[in-house]
């Protein structure tokens, strides 16, 4: 079999090599003629056969078919000068050769509504424009052929029914009805998604192409983007060989040419190409006499799809991270001149491994002739997800770039997009592909390391609380790290490294994932009880960190956010809205003097939520500097019952109850060291976080460590916290609130000051929803487990029918009890209403309970001394 690929690889090669040697010459025969280009005739009003626009709303860079998307649905939407700009001619990059695959299928949450919209909208391109997009829907089944594997199925299924998504969990017989021809030998399960399929990536390019040019977009080709110039009011001036159009805003979805793009304007973006292989062959007899065409398959264990072709079969395989190949001089290098429907040498020793998984599973290809094999450039991030949005610290410069998959999501990432741009918000919660979740951290040999594992891990097991090692600790570590590392499970967020739960002897140490409880979950109740009873240290460095000052910072912050700004030596939470009213991120802000503020948000909304506060401040004007302090101030959380008596022993100051009072901050001396103390906990424990430079955090995390020896002190991680906060009733930006969220449904009225002066960002939309009234709100559940936890995301059932989704779970070490919060319509969520809530194929009773399970450290204090004062 080897020999007979090594023949056809070599045939194949002289073919595309032919194929490349004439379509370039057409090419240059094509170029002018008969239209008039820049420099015949008027110069500059005509060019490539159409008149040449000086000025647009939106230029975009880019004609594979997510640029051409993002086109025809901004010109669809009405907005009346959009331009795309391609190099070569459409298609050119990773959309020509692409395998075309659709499924509505991901384990995201948000991602799913990307795939749904995308494949919703490629139903009806063709009666839509005319232009037939060659979309096949035979559906889809994930192969399980292991427990664990049907176990991942039934964890996504429960994070599925609350969508539109059609999918099935189907057994072995359902598997074997749809797809005759596979061996069933180790067939379990099938996850089943019935529309999805494949579609021709050049016929859909050109239907949306069709489509935005019906609607207005003008669409240049050969017009290849050879500088780009900000200009004073943020606009930009986009060169080309044609001439400079001045555009109000830029969009970079020039796939793997992304970071030659962005150097243009000083931003490497950390995108790199993949080699990527399948394999198409002759008609095979057995295919060819079947009545219906053949679903997708994707064997999750072999680490490939395999889809019908014609009468034959296509197959695409994954390699392991240690035989994939990296186009990585293409990183250094620039893409080499010219490229653009070109392959590479394909390699089948690098694939044969999965040649033959795909054998067994399915046995006609053995006797299958193999005519095309297919090597092509597709873009990897770091974490495989695409980069989509405003670029923060640019004005205007927006991306769509690092698509992996970037058929299935063209359609629906072209909505989204075009929704942000015309309505100034995006249109549903997406922060997982935000542009800015990656900074100069991510180097180069960072960005290769994770495009190998993430290419490996395509078809790994989806755990949830997964972690992925490859290219870590990144130059993000605290002043702790290094004490802390042989400790702790570390965790990863946005480049830093924190603990998620610490080691003890007899533990079982190291990271073992699943969809149970798992090794953390005892070592995690005892962190919990350290807090709850003793004293706890946690390193919180990751917390995005902002200082606003100015003569303006209060009139920006009242418009930036719905809650009062505090007094000086005071702290609050405060939460940003969009226009429209939903919650864009939730800050600590502590006016640390008059006009400076210290803003604290979430480690992965870091460059979100600063890019937001700074469109604002140039939008508006205000005279205002805002600088970004996270990598230089360290965090350390210290709380528990007897965190007052530690921090006592370190400072003259006083710590007392009535000296240093709830949500105060204060400049003091920790151990000789100056930092600031906020009494705050996120915990809802007795609690301060302190706030140091970070080469000064060790030596007072040692000097804690040893003045509470007598008081029992420990360490603590995220998954204690995490715990801690939800029987406690505490929210969680991203989970409970987020831009699919208002906040009064989210239970946020007290942080919600709609009768403050100030006109902030969302009030009216609010105001309106207020006076309409909610269709659902937050409820807080006990769940009836046993060796399974809610998580988040998960389906709530009641009475046979689906009514909601959890928002996050965890489990009480405290009352001994799981929990969840969750979204259910408003007639089910009065206390003592029972629903279902579903985990790993089952669905367990739950109850809605009054919150918090736990009374905070200073409520208990405030019924303490209201009891002693009734006495």
């Amino acid at each position: 079999m080897s020999q007979i690929f090594n023949a056809v690889n070599i045939q194949l090669r002289r073919n595309v090599y032919a194929y490349q040697y004439f379509r370039r010459i057409a090419q240059r025969t094509i170029w002018c003629a008969p239209q008039k280009c820049a420099g015949e005739g008027d110069h500059g009003s005509y060019v490539l056969g159409k008149r040449w626009k000086d000025t647009a709303e939106t230029v975009v860079i880019g004609g594979g078919c997510v640029g051409v998307s993002l086109a025809y649905h901004l010109a669809k939407a009405g907005m009346k000068d959009v331009v795309l700009l391609e190099k070569s001619e459409l298609t050119a990059g990773s959309t020509w050769h692409a395998a075309g695959l659709t499924t509505y299928y991901h384990p995201g949450i948000n991602l799913k509504k990307v795939h749904y919209n995308s494949i919703k909208l490629y139903e009806k391109l063709e009666e839509e424009t005319g232009q037939a997009v060659g979309f096949h829907q035979p559906g889809s089944i994930r192969i399980a052929s292991s427990p664990v594997r049907v176990d991942e199925i039934k964890y996504q299924m429960a994070r599925a029914h609350w969508h539109p998504t059609p999918q099935f969990l189907i057994g072995p017989e359902k598997v074997k009805e749809l797809f005759p021809l596979l061996n069933m030998d180790k067939v379990l399960a099938g996850l089943y998604n019935p529309g999805d399929g494949h579609i021709d990536p050049y016929s859909l390019t050109m239907a949306l192409a069709a489509g935005a040019r019906m609607y207005g977009a003008q669409i240049y080709n050969p017009a290849p983007v050879t500088a780009l110039a900000p200009t004073p009011d943020g606009k930009w001036d986009v060169q080309t060989p044609h001439g400079t159009i001045r555009a109000n805003r830029i969009v970079n979805v020039t796939g793997f040419w992304a970071r030659e793009v962005g150097k243009m304007i000083g931003i490497e973006h950390p995108t790199i190409p993949v080699h990527h292989q399948y394999v198409v062959t002759s008609t095979v007899p057995e295919v060819k006499a079947l009545k219906t065409e053949l679903p997708v398959i994707r064997d999750l264990e072999g680490s490939y799809y395999l889809r019908q072709e014609r009468d034959g079969l296509l197959f695409g395989p994954y390699e392991q991270e240690e035989k994939m190949v990296l186009q990585d001089s293409w990183v250094r290098d620039g893409v080499p001149p010219g490229f653009g429907k070109e392959l590479f040498e394909s390699d089948l020793d690098r694939i044969m491994e999965h040649v033959e998984y795909a054998m067994e599973m399915v046995p006609v290809l053995k006797n299958a002739d193999i005519i095309n094999i297919v090597s092509g450039p597709i873009t990897y991030t770091p974490d495989l997800l695409p980069m989509v949005g405003p670029h923060q610290g640019v004005q205007n410069y927006w991306t769509a770039i690092g698509f992996g998959y970037g058929v299935i999501h063209a359609g629906g990432m072209g909505k989204f997009l075009s929704d942000w741009i015309m309505t100034g918000e995006p249109p549903f919660d997406l922060i997982e592909c935000d542009p800015n979740r990656y900074s100069k951290w991510t180097t180069v040999p960072y960005l290769c390391a994770k495009a190998r594992e993430s290419y490996g891990f395509n078809n790994v097991v989806g755990y949830p609380k997964e972690e992925r090692f490859a290219g870590r600790p990144t130059s993000r570590v605290s002043g702790v790290y290094e004490l802390l590392k042989s400790k702790a499970s570390m965790g990863f967020h946005t480049g830093w490294e924190q603990p998620h739960w610490f080691y003890k002897p007899g533990d079982d140490v190291g990271y073992k994932p699943s969809f149970r409880r798992t090794n953390w979950f005892e070592p995690v109740g005892r962190e919990c009880k350290l807090v709850m009873e003793k004293v706890g240290v946690i390193d919180l460095t990751p917390f995005g960190k902002f200082m606003v000052k100015g003569k303006d910072s209060v009139k920006l912050l009242d418009r930036l956010f719905a809650n009062v700004m505090p007094k000086v030596g005071l702290t609050n939470i405060s939460h940003m809205l969009t226009p429209s009213g939903r919650v864009y991120a939730e800050v600590t802000i502590t006016q640390l003097a008059p006009g400076e503020f210290l803003l604290i948000t979430g480690s992965g909304s870091e460059l979100h939520d600063l890019r937001w506060i700074e469109k604002e401040a140039v939008d508006g004007g205000y005279d205002v500097d805002i600088t970004n302090v996270t990598e230089n101030i360290g965090v350390l959380g210290v709380a528990g019952p007897k965190s007052r008596e530690v921090l006592q022993k370190l400072t003259d100051e006083d710590m007392s109850d009535a000296a240093f009072k709830f949500l105060h901050c204060k400049s003091i001396r920790l151990a000789g060291i100056p930092l600031r103390a906020t009494r705050i906990s996120y915990t809802g424990e007795l609690g301060w976080e302190l706030y140091i430079d970070n080469k000064d955090m060790a030596a007072v995390y040692l000097a804690i460590m040893e003045a509470g020896q007598n008081e029992g002190i420990d360490n603590f991680g995220t998954y204690a916290m995490s715990s801690l906060r939800l029987e406690k009733g505490f929210r969680g930006w991203g989970a409970e609130m987020n831009c699919d969220t208002n906040p009064l449904e989210a239970g946020l009225d007290y942080f919600i000051k709609l009768n403050k002066p100030a006109d902030f960002i969302g009030k009216k939309a609010l105001q309106e929803i207020k006076a309409k009234g909610l269709k659902r709100k937050l409820a807080y559940l006990a769940v009836d487990t046993d060796d399974i936890d809610p998580e988040g995301n998960e389906t709530i059932w009641h009475k046979g029918k689906v009514v909601g989704n959890t928002t996050s779970g965890a489990y009480s070490y405290t009352k001994q009890q799981s929990l969840a919060f969750a979204y259910l319509p408003l007639e089910l969520i009065n206390v003592g209403q029972n629903v279902e809530v579903e985990l790993l194929g089952r669905k367990y009773a739950a109850t809605v309970i009054q919150e918090p399970l736990v009374l905070t450290e200073p409520t208990r204090t405030r019924l303490q001394k209201k009891a002693k004062s009734t006495v």
